[in-house]
């Protein structure tokens, strides 16, 4: 990581510092929102708002992008917070590097909604998507955070379904054990500015009803059967508390035989993508994306 890059992540971390944590769930949700889209998006973005079997979602066009091709976006936020208006910025731009239209779903969150609220969204967007005619080997579908662990419930019940299966799966800093048994959960603690075992363990409290087992497939894929899942991209920040739960997802697909890709980011923080507007790093991230994107959706 050069100078450039260690003067701008000081800058987001310092944003990401300047209030004091918010405690409610209103107020976690209008945060995040504040932070993740505190730069707007490009003027040459055309947005539409749709819905899809009753769950409201948001086209995204950039200039020359394919219409064919589709990336569907599950935000980010635990479950609980995140939007599409929090997560546009990237999505938007995502979208550019993939050369293809985006898909940003906003699905029911928690605690209003705990699980399977979240899951059965995102199963409906599926079914919506592939009724207006996309072929699935063109859609890729991707996620951060607890969005990268929607993506995998969903596609594991595609697989067991024996339903059609996207293209690809992009997986940011994704939140893959609700067990909390990650090791970097303790040994990041000091560095990671966003997620804590505190605050994850208040987010399954709240999206998993007492006496649901967190080691659950569908809430933590880690435990899952991963065989016959999609290619895979995923990008982790090496100063993120969940780092385990991605290496450790990295390696349990590659011994399931899936085409995975993982890239550990040297000092970036979780979810660092949604800040590519003042982040070049960010930007690189969406950049590498877009290439595996589009090496796939053919």
């Amino acid at each position: 990581m050069n100078g450039k890059d260690i003067e701008e992540l000081n800058a987001v971390r310092a944003m990401l510092g300047s209030k004091p944590r918010p405690v409610g769930w209103s107020e976690r949700r209008a945060r995040l929102d504040e932070v993740g889209s505190v730069w707007p998006i490009a003027e040459d973005i055309v947005l539409e708002a749709t819905t899809l079997a009753g769950v409201p979602c948001e086209w995204s066009t950039s200039p020359g992008a394919d219409a064919a091709r589709v990336l569907v976006y599950f935000h980010g936020g635990g479950y609980c917070s995140g939007s599409i208006a929090s997560h546009r910025r990237l999505v938007t731009e995502a979208g550019r590097a993939a050369g293809a239209r985006t898909l940003a779903v906003g699905y029911r969150r928690a605690p209003e909604h705990p699980y399977p609220a979240a899951l059965d969204d995102a199963l409906s967007v599926w079914t919506g998507l592939l009724r207006l005619g996309f072929d699935p080997a063109q859609v890729a579908v991707a996620g951060d955070s607890a969005g990268g662990g929607l993506t995998l419930a969903l596609v594991q019940h595609l697989r067991t379904a024996s339903q059609l299966m996207p293209g690809c799966l992009w997986l940011i800093s994704p939140w893959t054990d609700l067990t909390l048994s990650g090791v970097s959960l303790a040994a990041k603690s000091t560095v990671d500015p966003l997620i804590s075992r505190h605050y994850l363990a208040e987010l399954v409290d709240a999206y998993l009803s007492v006496g649901h087992d967190r080691a659950d497939p569908l809430v933590s894929p880690l435990f899952a059967n991963l065989s016959g899942l999609p290619p895979t991209l995923i990008q982790v920040g090496s100063d993120e508390t969940l780092l385990d739960d991605a290496t450790r997802l990295a390696a349990a697909m590659g011994a399931a035989d899936i085409a995975v890709t993982l890239e550990i980011w040297p000092h970036m923080i979780h979810a660092w993508p949604l800040w590519n507007a003042r982040l070049d790093a960010g930007r690189r991230a969406i950049a590498a994306a877009g290439a595996f994107l589009q090496a796939r959706l053919k």
